[in-house]
């Protein structure tokens, strides 16, 4: 650990950024800097952190992708699902993963994760997140949604993997002539829904943000920036 330098986290910087994207290496530099400041705090390892001086590759800008109801329709029937239908596939199942990801804002990885005994009356239990644990808030539409994979797994909602729910998606997306979209945008989707629908229930604005930001896990007002995105036509019918 001590030889290493700025110097070789750079070139080490530099190599990544020609294999995966600079909000990986950004990721992954965070990480390191964790461990090395670590052994120098805690440890008494190194005097200096190499990756203090080590220059970050810019930050990617924050998309601003909003899923149209006719690319999910598109999907959906891609994915073989019917509200009708009970759930057989591992397709369906992804299907309804989606639809509740539109309804909570919940990422893929704990929607992959949720196990029956977290679901409860109004809301399902998630200990262990990206961020923070926190209860997220069911709807009944969502809660429905839940109940139709009674019987897929026993422990799992959902039956699957992470892995298998990212790799499904955007199998059916190119399928369905579809793409400029991920799973994960279902959450800035989700965001600006539900946003949405918590103005024109009254709600005041302050209480409506905080709802949002407790929801969502959001420690920072800010985040709901990155993640509330209405088209600027949608703005401009709400003020008149």
């Amino acid at each position: 650990m001590g030889r290493i330098t700025p110097d070789v986290l750079g070139r080490w910087r530099d190599a990544r950024l020609r294999q995966v994207s600079a909000g990986t290496v950004l990721r992954e530099l965070g990480l390191l800097a964790a461990v090395f400041e670590e052994a120098r705090r805690e440890w008494g390892w190194l005097d200096t952190s190499p990756a203090k001086d080590v220059r970050r590759p810019r930050a990617p800008d924050h998309r601003e992708v909003v899923i149209s109801r006719r690319q999910i329709r598109s999907m959906l029937g891609e994915m073989g699902y019917s509200p009708r239908l009970p759930i057989r596939s591992v397709s369906q199942a992804v299907a309804v993963a989606f639809l509740v990801a539109l309804r909570t804002g919940m990422r893929a990885g704990e929607l992959c994760g949720l196990t029956w005994d977290r679901i409860h009356d109004g809301y399902c239990a998630l200990p262990i997140t990206k961020t923070v644990p926190r209860d997220v808030p069911l709807t009944a539409k969502a809660l429905a949604l839940i109940e139709q994979m009674r019987g897929f797994d026993d422990r799992l909602v959902f039956g699957i993997k992470t892995a298998t729910l990212d790799a499904l998606f955007r199998k059916y997306r190119t399928r369905a002539g579809l793409s400029g979209f991920t799973f994960h945008d279902s959450r800035h989707t989700a965001a600006t829904w539900i946003a949405g629908r918590m103005k024109s229930t009254g709600l005041p604005a302050q209480q409506a943000l905080l709802d949002l930001c407790k929801m969502f896990g959001w420690s920072k007002l800010d985040q709901a920036l990155t993640y509330y995105n209405p088209s600027a036509a949608d703005i401009a019918k709400r003020i008149g």
